[in-house]
């Protein structure tokens, strides 16, 4: 077969110099056609649209063409022609066909429609699917937006480790990490186990998030953010939660609970923005085939200021519809921790737009946000989205060494562990911010998709670690 350097299909679909001799690589997503000409559709990943390769079965070996079935290998040299069908520019009349893998019909991908749950049972193989091709091309798309915006405004991207003495939420729901024997612990006198022989010499875990590191960095650096993966060990079987996720994570020095509402919402539109501009073609084809609503969604995200909300003044709202005959499964009451069915309803019935919640009551947030001066409530803040309900969470923190280490006190929160963060309110403590963005929460927004198991390649949740 001639040597013809490759042409990605993305790249061959734009051309206009018909006649040209090029070459693709990819593999069959369907092979139709009469005894005289088939159409092979070929896609190698770039793109959401396959390129048609016409083949004039006189020219070719019977034997090669029986291995082209669909989810073969192919490499296809030949002649780029216009293309008299409609929805493509392009195609290209093969001139020479070279089987590189070929597909027997065990193939789990055959051309029929397949259920996600059933792409779950194949997360290996997803991937070569149009649907998962276009998930997979915009979460890349959403990693580059967010370095971007970040990069632009003067921010700096600061690595926090994943292996982890400290428990950043205080909920305990963490992975342990250990080179212990663990059929043969050694335990002190009250059964409780000895980490001296441990890889660190103490207990550790997979951190659940970057935050409290992300502070000591804000404090040197001014501007930060984190953008990494974060791990829950919470047995959660919802279809919004994962045991290992990514997370973005911004913390800036000097910024006040409203500077850090002003960037989660500037930060979100233009990661919206950016999805419409770069991955049309795959949000159009998840928007036709998922959810017909989705372009309008995000268009609509874009469009208003988010609506900013006291939690008090949410559950008045909330209050008053259920005093209107609206039926919630979770109860409404101040002092609860709202449930997602709660925060979109704000979002999707009440105001129709992206709320930005505030100040909620202090026993439902971590020890580390700014009290009020009421006593009662903290300076959180959480950005609700259509569908998604919270896609970010976060706070001014406690500047105050004395009140951080009342909180601390209160929360039990084991104090051995706390004093490098601690020493930030010695040491020229400052007024600062941040917030943490589920990175798949985005992507189920952008997506459209309704399960976040469908937005990484290979979902972590209860009993499942396949893959």
């Amino acid at each position: 077969m001639e040597k013809i350097s490759r042409t990605k299909v993305v790249d061959v679909l734009r051309r206009t110099d018909f006649g040209a001799t090029v070459n693709v690589k990819g593999w069959v997503r369907t092979r139709r056609g009469s005894k005289q000409v088939n159409f092979i559709a070929l896609n190698d990943g770039s793109t959401i649209h396959n390129v048609q390769i016409v083949v004039d079965l006189e020219t070719f070996d019977e034997e090669m063409l029986k291995q082209i079935t669909t989810g073969a290998c192919l490499s296809v040299n030949g002649i780029l022609t216009e293309s008299p069908g409609a929805g493509q520019n392009a195609e290209i009349q093969a001139t020479e066909i070279q089987v590189l893998g070929t597909c027997d019909n065990t193939y789990p991908l055959q051309k029929k429609g397949h259920s996600l749950e059933f792409l779950r049972e194949v997360a290996h193989l997803r991937p070569r699917t149009n649907t998962f091709g276009a998930v997979f091309r915009i979460s890349h798309h959403m990693s580059m937006a967010i370095h971007q915006f970040f990069h632009e405004r003067g921010f700096f991207n600061f690595h926090t480790p994943l292996i982890t003495a400290s428990d950043c939420e205080g909920a305990g729901q963490m992975f342990q990490v250990t080179t212990l024997n663990l059929y043969d612990l050694k335990k002190d006198e009250n059964g409780s186990i000895l980490y001296d022989d441990d890889f660190f010499g103490r207990q550790t875990s997979l951190t659940v998030s970057g935050q409290l590191e992300g502070e000591l960095a804000a404090t040197a650096l001014g501007a930060i953010y984190t953008f990494g993966p974060t791990f829950r060990a919470e047995n959660s079987n919802t279809p919004r939660h994962l045991a290992e996720f990514w997370m973005v994570e911004p913390e800036v020095a000097f910024n006040e609970i409203g500077e850090n509402m002003d960037l989660a919402e500037d930060f979100i539109k233009y990661c919206v923005q950016w999805a419409l501009d770069h991955c049309m073609d795959d949000i159009t084809f998840l928007n036709n085939m998922f959810d017909k609503g989705l372009i309008e969604r995000l268009q609509g995200v874009l469009k208003d200021s988010f609506v900013r909300l006291t939690y008090t003044e949410g559950i008045r709202i909330l209050e008053e519809a259920v005093a209107g005959g609206r039926a919630f499964e979770f109860p409404v009451y101040w002092g609860a921790d709202l449930a997602s069915e709660h925060e979109r309803y704000l979002v999707e019935e009440h105001f129709k737009r992206p709320v930005i919640l505030t100040d909620y009551p202090k026993e439902i947030k971590s020890f580390y946000m700014k009290q009020n001066e009421d006593g009662k409530t903290v300076r959180a803040m959480d950005v609700l989205f259509p569908k998604i309900g919270e896609i970010i969470g976060g706070s001014e923190r406690e500047a105050d060494y004395n009140k951080l280490m009342t909180r601390i006190q209160e929360m039990n929160i084991p104090m051995k562990d706390m004093w490098w963060y601690l020493d930030t309110r010695k040491f020229g403590t400052c007024p600062h911010s941040g917030f943490g963005m589920g990175f798949e929460r985005l992507l189920l927004f952008v997506t459209g998709m309704s399960n976040i198991r469908d937005v990484i390649p290979f979902p972590r949740t209860p009993r499942n670690a396949e893959f």
